[in-house]
C-alpha cells in the first residue's frame, strides 16, 4: 500500500475545542476509556482529518481487530518520535515537511479526563509514524513523475504491518532506523550528512571567487581563501597559512579535491574548480539529500553480487560482498541522448558481436551519406529489408527517410565494429547493454558522456575473462582463442548478474566523500519535485 501523507492543515482539525498549548500533565487517561474512544472514533461514519482517513482501515485493523496496544499515549514515545522528525535532515528528508509544532501541541493537548482527545491523539501518531517510515523506505516522490528515464518502479510499504510491529518496539526511533535503505550506499550518505551539517552550523567556508587561472607559483590574494576552505574540507593537512603564494603542498590539497569532485587533477586552479569550492555546505547538504532519496528507490537488494554503473561519476563497479573489487571508466549516453536508469540482469555475454544499427542513427546518420554514396558502408555493414539480406547497389535511397524506411543495418565483426570485440547483454526494453568500443580516445576524458546510450567499457576484455571464467566449460584462453578467431560466439550465463545503472552525484569514492556535477540536469529536477522550485 503506497502512502505519502502530505496535507499537514487538517491536523488542526483535532485541536478544535482544545486548548492549543495545555500544560502538560503526569496523570493520563485510563486505557480502558482510550480503546473505547479508538473504537467509537474509527467505527464513526463520520469522516476523519486526512492523515488518519488514508490508513484508516488499517487502523481498524491494528487497534480493533488485532487489539493493538496503545503505543503513544501516556508512554513518553511521542518526545522521541519528535524528535527524530526535528532532525529529518539527518536522514536525508526536509523537517519543514512534518508538522512537528502542531504534534506538540496534540501531544501537550492531550485531556486526562478525556479519553476521545487521547484517542485522537493516538492515531494521529500512530500516521504520521507511518507517513515517516514510508518516506524512509519509499522516498518522498515517484521517480518516473521527476524525470521519464528514470525506471524504478515504486515500492510499497505495508501500513498494518508498520503498525504491528511498533507494539514491538520499545523505542520508535530504532524502528524507524529499520525502514531506512540498509545498503553501504545510502549510508554512507547518512554519514556525509552528518559532516556537512556540522560544517554548516560552524559558519561553512570562505567564498573563493572567480579570477585568473593558478598554477603553481603564482601569487594570488585568494590563495589563502582555498587553503583555509580545503583544510576545512580536509583536503589540505598541513599548518594553514595567510601566504599568497600557490605553492607545493597547495597543489597537493587542490588535485586531491579535484580528484574528489570528478575534475582534471592536475592542480590548474580553474573555472571549473572555482565553481566546485563556492558550493557552500548548505547546497552540498541539498545534494545528499537528493542523492539519499535516489536510494531509497532502488531495490532493497542489490545482489551478493553485483555490478553498478555510475552514470555521473562515469564508473562501474564489481561488488562482491558489498566490498568493490573493481573499478573501471565508462562512457555514457552524452546528454541528447541520456542513459535511463534501472535495475537488471546480466544474462549473456557476445564474443566478437555484430551490431545492429539503431533506428534513429541509420535515418539521421547513415541515410544522408547513404543518399550521395550507396556504398558508403558496404565494406562493414550488411542491408536487410523486411528482414531479408539485400545489396546496397539495389536500393533507391532518396527514394527513402525517416517513417517510411524499411531497412535494418548490421555491421559485421571486425576491428571498426561499434561495439569492439565483446558486448554484454542485460535484455530491456530500452536496449541498453555495455560494451567494447574501438574510439578509445574517449576515456582520457575526465567527463565522458558521449554515446548513444549504451555503456562503453574502458577494459571489457578483462570484464569477459571475469564474467565468463567461471562458466563450466570456458577459460580465459578459451576467450581469447574465441575473440581471435572473429567468429560471433554467445557465452550464457549460469547465473545472472545484477546490474544497477543509478545516478549519484554524491558517494562514498575510492577518494574519500566525492561530488559530480549534474551533467544530465536530473539533480535539477529532483530537486524542484523535492522543493518545489528550482535550484539555484
Amino acid at each position: 500500500m503506497l502512502l505519502i501523507l502530505r496535507s499537514f492543515t487538517v491536523l488542526f482539525f483535532l485541536l478544535a475545542g482544545q486548548q492549543a498549548h495545555a500544560a502538560k500533565s503526569d496523570r493520563v487517561p485510563s486505557y480502558e476509556g482510550v480503546s473505547a474512544a479508538l473504537a467509537e472514533i474509527l467505527n464513526s461514519p463520520e469522516r476523519q482529518p486526512l492523515p488518519i482517513e488514508r490508513i484508516r482501515e488499517a487502523l481498524k485493523a491494528h487497534y480493533l481487530g488485532n487489539a493493538g496496544t496503545i503505543y503513544w499515549v501516556g508512554t513518553g514515545r511521542m518526545t522521541p518520535f519528535i524528535q527524530r522528525l526535528e532532525d529529518a535532515q539527518f536522514d536525508g528528508l526536509n523537517p519543514d515537511d512534518y508538522p512537528v509544532d502542531t504534534l506538540i501541541d496534540v501531544r501537550d493537548s492531550v485531556d486526562p479526563d478525556d479519553p476521545r482527545s487521547a484517542a485522537q491523539a493516538e492515531l494521529y501518531y500512530s500516521a504520521f509514524f507511518v507517513a515517516y517510515a514510508a518516506d524512509l523506505k519509499i522516498g518522498r516522490v515517484a521517480p518516473q513523475k521527476v524525470d521519464p528515464r528514470l525506471f524504478r518502479s515504486r515500492k510499497s510499504i505495508d501500513v498494518l504491518r508498520v503498525l504491528t510491529e511498533l507494539n514491538k518496539q520499545r523505542n520508535p526511533g530504532t524502528f524507524l532506523s529499520s525502514f531506512e535503505p540498509q545498503n553501504e550506499h545510502y549510508q554512507a550518505l547518512k554519514k556525509m550528512m552528518r559532516i556537512y551539517s556540522n560544517q554548516a552550523d560552524e559558519g561553512g567556508w570562505p567564498i573563493v571567487g572567480q579570477g585568473v587561472a593558478l598554477k603553481r607559483g603564482m601569487s594570488d590574494p585568494r590563495v589563502p581563501k582555498i587553503r583555509s576552505l580545503l583544510a576545512l574540507t580536509g583536503d589540505y593537512e598541513w599548518q594553514v597559512t595567510n601566504s599568497p603564494v600557490y605553492d607545493e603542498q597547495l597543489a597537493i590539497a587542490v588535485q586531491r579535491f579535484q580528484q574528489r569532485h570528478g575534475l582534471e587533477a592536475k592542480g590548474l586552479i580553474g573555472k571549473q574548480s572555482i565553481i566546485a569550492m563556492d558550493v557552500t555546505p548548505e547546497d552540498r547538504i541539498k545534494q545528499i539529500m537528493l542523492n539519499m532519496e535516489r536510494w531509497r528507490w532502488m531495490p532493497d537488494t542489490l545482489g551478493q553480487d553485483h555490478f553498478l554503473v555510475n552514470l555521473a561519476a562515469f564508473e562501474l563497479q564489481r561488488v562482491q560482498s558489498s566490498v568493490i573489487v573493481e573499478r573501471m571508466d565508462v562512457v555514457v549516453g552524452a546528454v541528447a541522448t541520456q542513459t535511463p536508469e534501472f535495475s537488471d540482469e546480466m544474462e549473456y555475454v557476445e564474443l566478437n558481436p555484430t551490431w545492429t544499427v539503431p533506428y534513429s542513427i541509420a535515418t539521421q546518420e547513415m541515410l544522408p551519406k547513404l543518399r550521395a554514396n550507396p556504398f558508403a558502408y558496404a565494406a562493414d555493414f550488411e542491408v536487410f529489408v523486411n528482414g531479408a539480406l539485400s545489396s546496397w547497389g539495389s536500393i533507391n535511397w532518396d527514394a527513402y527517410g525517416p517513417g517510411k524506411f524499411p531497412f535494418t543495418f548490421r555491421q559485421r565483426p571486425g576491428p571498426k565494429n561499434a561495439l569492439g570485440k565483446v558486448k554484454f547483454m542485460l535484455p530491456n526494453k530500452h536496449n541498453i547493454y555495455l560494451h567494447d568500443t574501438p574510439s578509445k580516445d574517449k576515456f582520457a576524458s575526465t567527463s565522458r558522456a558521449f554515446s548513444h546510450g549504451c555503456i562503453r567499457l574502458s577494459r571489457p576484455i578483462e570484464l569477459a575473462h571475469t564474467v565468463i571464467r567461471n562458466v563450466p566449460g570456458w577459460s580465459d584462453k578459451l576467450v581469447d582463442g574465441v575473440l581471435a578467431s572473429g567468429k560471433l560466439t554467445r557465452v550464457n550465463l549460469p547465473n545472472h548478474i545484477p546490474v544497477h545503472l543509478v545516478y549519484s552525484t554524491a558517494f562514498k569514492g575510492e577518494n574519500g566523500i566525492e561530488f559530480r556535477p549534474d551533467v544530465y540536469g536530473r539533480d535539477r529536477k529532483l530537486y524542484s519535485a523535492l522543493f518545489g522550485r528550482p535550484a539555484s
